[in-house]
């Protein structure tokens, strides 16, 4: 059975960070490591992870030096990963039971060394977990195919749902940017040719973040994805100027739907 390497940020995530560790360690694949990095939380976090390590031995906490940003924390676990797999899930989501399981053998089929899935997105009070639970939050569908050309204008891929085949790309890094950390590893990995593959079923759940209107979120974006597409992928600025303009419309037709 393939070890799986979970990797898990935490800032201040003491009211969800516990729903979010035993929906990794009811998972039906048991082969895991779940390696999480405190960002210099000042919260009751570290604490939680102490006790839950001290109850399974796969919870293998580890505090950030300083406080550093969810990139350099996923970064930090990375680093320590021994998994033929590296997954995602950050400490307000959460994983169905049968996630790791599914999209194991799902990736083993595809031949994909890149692979995600659809996901629920509920309310970010949504407080639901357990082998019982049942989402009833709006699905987003993952595309069944997703090359460099489709990821340059949207990220279709939710990284709740993320999972990369070590055997095959070896250990990659997220690049250590303010935001778009995940955007940036998925293009590194399609660039040369690679596609990635999407599972239909949805395996995961992601709370929505009230920190803003959606408008006002996608607008942030704007200097970070030009960032992205002009110094992480060279492009030129006609060929960025287009990405982002495809990446708006994206959007916008995405808040209509």
């Amino acid at each position: 059975m393939p070890l799986v390497s979970v990797v898990m940020p935490v800032y201040n995530s003491a009211s969800t960070l516990g729903a979010s560790i035993r929906s990794v360690l009811a998972q039906t694949h048991a082969d895991l490591e779940l390696l999480v990095t405190d960002d210099a939380s000042s919260d009751d976090s570290m604490d939680l992870l102490m006790e839950f390590a001290r109850q399974d031995e796969r919870v293998l906490p580890q505090a950030a030096p300083e406080r550093g940003g969810a990139g350099r924390a996923r970064n930090l676990a990375i680093e320590r990963a021994r998994g033929d797999y590296v997954a995602f899930l950050d400490s307000d989501d959460l994983w169905l039971p049968d996630k790791l399981q599914r999209q194991i053998a799902f990736a083993a089929t595809a031949g994909a060394p890149l692979t995600f899935t659809s996901y629920y997105k509920v309310d970010a009070e949504h407080d639901g977990e357990g082998a019982d639970f049942i989402p009833n939050g709006r699905v987003v569908r993952a595309r069944e195919r997703v090359d460099y050309r489709a990821m340059l204008t949207q990220d279709h891929i939710g990284a709740l749902t993320a999972m990369y085949d070590r055997t095959v790309l070896g250990t990659r890094l997220m690049p250590e940017m303010p935001k778009r950390q995940d955007y940036a590893l998925w293009l590194s990995i399609l660039r040369d040719g690679t596609a990635a593959r999407g599972l239909a079923e949805p395996l995961a759940v992601y709370r929505s973040r009230r920190a803003g209107s959606l408008s006002s979120n996608k607008l942030s974006l704007i200097p970070y994805n030009w960032a992205l597409y002009r110094e992480h992928e060279a492009l030129s600025v006609s060929r960025s100027s287009r990405a982002l303009a495809g990446a708006a419309w994206h959007s916008l037709r995405k808040s209509r739907i």
